[in-house]
């Protein structure tokens, strides 16, 4: 089975919801020329990232909103499946989450794990979602640092992981962070045997709602499970990514590699796929 993947990789503006659901809806249109099926959008690319919490609340929503509801409704057109994440007031909590719509159906959502901002809840819940026989999961920016979150979406059928993120790095740590990003998601795709898609937005400058001054600096990619990148969107560009990736195709990495083996080693830990 071949399955056209993507990711939009452009700018947040924090706070102006109605400007970033344009962005959205423009990289929709464009991914429905491509006939893409699966959209990925940076991570909380409605309402933006924000240093404190007050901020943060204020821009986000309930999962049962307005905002939502219009999100809904200007994403109906379109019959690709798209990955669309914000602040999500839940009671007294705030999460960071990324919600999974089609044709103005809202199929389910996925919480950020390991959030780096401290006013965020972290989930423990790791759904898997379906485009047309095509399970996919979700993981958000920091996540794909670890082992556990995108082995037990792999465990529970996952054959791509999609890793939203909003990265503004101060200067002098951009290069550690490029690298070892890179490294952690080449190792999940590797260890997995699962195509990975790293999701950025582009920044640059002085972000108020931030509070300080860093880079975004993009570097988007799809990478197959041998960990090669196979489409990329360079850095610091508003642009559209996209792949065919074959999902019938064996891979050396990955549980591909060492066949009933290499299941069977992880079939003992079964049980922890139901978290």
């Amino acid at each position: 089975m071949i399955v056209r993947i993507g990711h939009q990789q452009c700018v947040c503006h924090p706070g102006d919801f109605d400007r970033n659901l344009q962005t959205v809806v423009a990289g929709l249109q464009r991914a429905a020329e491509l006939q893409i099926a699966i959209q990925c959008f940076p991570e909380v690319i409605l309402g933006g990232y924000w240093r404190r919490r007050e901020a943060a609340w204020k821009a986000g929503w309930p999962l049962d909103s307005p905002e939502t509801r219009e999100l809904l409704r200007a994403t109906a057109p379109f019959d690709s499946t798209a990955l669309v994440g914000f602040n999500e007031r839940r009671g007294d909590d705030l999460y960071d989450t990324v919600l999974v719509i089609r044709r103005g159906e809202l199929r389910g959502s996925y919480s950020k794990c390991w959030p780096a901002m401290p006013y965020f809840t972290p989930s423990r819940a790791t759904p898997v979602f379906d485009h047309d026989g095509v399970t996919f999961g979700v993981l958000i920016c920091a996540d794909g640092g670890y082992v556990e979150p995108a082995r037990l979406l792999v465990m529970k059928g996952a054959r791509i992981l999609f890793a939203p993120h909003y990265n503004y790095i101060a200067p002098e740590r951009l290069i550690d962070h490029y690298v070892h990003v890179r490294s952690d998601h080449v190792a999940r795709a590797v260890e997995n045997g699962v195509f990975f898609v790293r999701g950025n937005n582009v920044e640059v400058g002085e972000q108020p709602s931030l509070e300080s001054s860093g880079v975004g600096y993009g570097d988007s990619y799809i990478l197959d499970p041998n960990g090669q990148v196979i489409a990329a969107a360079g850095l610091h560009d508003e642009c559209l990514i996209w792949a065919d990736v074959d999902l019938d195709r064996r891979y050396w990495a990955g549980p591909n590699k060492n066949g009933p083996a290499a299941l069977a080693f992880w079939e003992q830990y079964r049980d922890l796929s139901a978290v």
